[in-house]
């Protein structure tokens, strides 16, 4: 069975949940994730699926942050110890343009945490590109745009400045033509696939709450995309997620 690497999944469910989509993952062949927060309920689900994932057969990693939701939210220290990235945080103007200056002092503050961890970032940016551009180049990271929505320009201006591209179940909706304008944009070298779930399930598993589970449907669209053969498109962007969470030198 060909593995897939998901380097972008939450989880909201309680235990049995969890297992549960940790086994289906599994048998989907999903054997690697990484369980992303970006909030108290996010973070505590990222260290709920670490602590089932070798009953489930899946390797997972972890990855804690604040989002740009959580600028007026309690936000308690979070221990870092065993962390493979900073995240999920960055920038929304999509829903509250008014709190712009705050997302950009939160994000900006866990870009210089990631700095001094040495730790690569999770990055969400949705109708801020010249303020994500901006910050990233005035405090230098590593790591991964995750589900990637905007246009090829912005997606060219984002590799050059050393990052990974996730691409999620979005490139197969039928108006995301900007979505799978940037995924043929992006070398083979810095392409990854994400659910994202429980949002954003791919054609044809939509209505449904996504899962881990479901990255075979975006990977298989993905590899007819970018005429390249699925296993070939799995291993590629496998490797790129191991290297993006410094597990290949």
């Amino acid at each position: 069975m060909t593995e897939l690497f998901d380097t972008h999944a939450h989880f909201e469910g309680g235990d049995e949940e969890t297992s549960a989509a940790l086994a289906r993952a599994a048998s989907a062949g999903v054997t690697r994730l990484m369980a992303v927060g970006g909030s108290t309920s996010l973070n505590q689900g990222v260290e709920r699926a670490a602590r089932r994932a070798d009953a489930a057969g899946v390797k997972v990693w972890r990855c804690i942050g604040w989002d740009r939701d959580q600028i007026d939210a309690d936000r308690g220290a979070l221990d870092y110890t065993g962390v493979a990235a900073v995240g999920e945080i960055g920038l929304d103007y999509h829903y509250s343009p008014e709190t712009r200056d705050r997302q950009l002092e939160l994000m900006g503050s866990q870009l210089e945490l990631a700095r001094r961890l040495g730790l690569p970032v999770v990055i969400h940016t949705r109708d801020a590109d010249d303020d994500t551009l901006g910050i990233l180049r005035e405090i230098p990271s590593k790591g991964i745009i995750h589900c990637f929505t905007g246009g090829p320009a912005f997606c060219r201006a984002l590799l050059d400045l050393g990052f990974m591209i996730s691409i999620s179940g979005i490139v197969t909706f039928r108006a995301a033509c900007n979505v799978r304008e940037s995924a043929l944009v992006v070398p083979d070298d810095r392409l990854l696939i994400e659910t994202d779930s429980p949002f954003l399930a791919p054609v044809p598993m939509r209505g449904n709450a996504n899962e881990p589970a479901f990255i075979v449907h975006t990977a298989r669209f993905l590899a007819d995309l970018r005429r390249t053969p699925f296993e070939e498109l799995a291993a590629v962007t496998t490797g790129n997620a191991l290297l993006a969470l410094g597990e290949v030198k």
